[in-house]
């Protein structure tokens, strides 16, 4: 059944790597992206001709087809050269390098000098991303490093690092009218860069229903207390908007102050839940929520994490 003996292939053509899981039987096809030692005049359909750039690589893809790009792990990141917006849909991105979350050596870096705002956006809807590590060293004003704008999408084992940039309003990871997506053992934000400002690890904004995370964890290195590790933005105000977090690790290494609270809740939408489940862990938070009207948990009070066995508190 296999194309070549080294079995990276089977099934006519198919790329075979671990946690690709379904979408390597749904008929796409697989190009190959290798920052360290690809070349971008290569044809990206094997590891030995793999694109250097994500950029090309993913330019082979159609959108709607289940193609996917497998990113090869190794000393360099991809480094874009300007804004670059994963649009198409049923259009995969697998890292080779399974690394549990912060310190993936899948990575996808905007460099200081090339001044992106967010370097990655993913509007397309449907996409399984896996194993990558976003990241933004430009340091200057309100900056990401991912926006994700598409839904139905499913990212596991991802990495969203804080930015070099800590001013107000920079976010490691955001969610803008972006329904339905799953995000399973990711890391979003971390303790490397100190946050000095009314800043977001996750930041969720406009009409973004049903999102879940499991297994995940936020963090931060806070030096003032107006960081805010999950924060839910005022002009959500859909109906229906409901937001699960399961096994989630809420951390603030205090450097210099306690964050206020773990998650701040400015949903205008009286029909909404930011619903709790199985056992969340928060630490070096003065509070879990503001405010705590819509957020709902069976976990009783252990350790940090603030809970009643039937109402949540403060």
């Amino acid at each position: 059944m296999s194309t070549f003996d080294d079995m990276i292939y089977a099934l006519g053509g198919v790329p075979v790597i671990g946690g690709m899981g379904e979408v390597a039987l749904a008929g796409g096809k697989w190009y190959f992206c290798d920052p360290t030692l690809g070349s971008d005049s290569n044809d990206g359909k094997s590891p030995d001709h793999a694109k250097a750039t994500l950029l090309a690589a993913y330019n082979l893809t159609r959108d709607g087809y289940n193609d996917g790009v497998i990113f090869i792990a190794g000393a360099t990141a991809w480094n874009p050269a300007a804004a670059f917006d994963w649009a198409h849909s049923y259009t995969h991105l697998i890292g080779t390098n399974a690394l549990p979350g912060v310190g993936n050596r899948c990575r996808i870096v905007g460099l200081a000098a090339t001044a992106l705002t967010v370097p990655v956006t993913i509007s397309g809807s449907g996409c399984l991303i896996k194993n990558i590590q976003f990241n933004n060293e430009y340091a200057t004003g309100a900056v990401g490093c991912a926006l994700v704008t598409g839904s139905r999408n499913i990212f596991e084992n991802c990495f969203f690092m804080t930015p070099s940039g800590a001013s107000a309003a920079s976010y490691a990871l955001k969610l803008t009218g972006s329904s339905e997506n799953l995000f399973h053992r990711c890391s979003i934000g971390q303790i490397t860069n100190p946050r000095s400002a009314a800043s977001y690890s996750l930041w969720i904004t406009g009409s973004c229903l049903r999102n879940k995370f499991i297994k995940c964890e936020f963090s931060c290195w806070s030096t003032v207390s107006t960081h805010v590790l999950v924060k839910i933005a005022t002009d959500v105000t859909s109906e229906g908007f409901v937001t699960q977090f399961e096994d989630c690790l809420f951390d603030n290494l205090n450097g210099g102050s306690d964050l206020a609270h773990a998650i701040v809740d400015g949903a205008t939408e009286t029909h909404h839940q930011i619903i709790m489940r199985g056992v969340n862990t928060v630490v070096g938070c003065s509070g879990f929520a503001d405010v705590v009207t819509y957020v709902f948990s069976n976990q009783p009070a252990i350790g940090n994490t603030w809970w009643t066995p039937t109402n949540p508190s403060n």
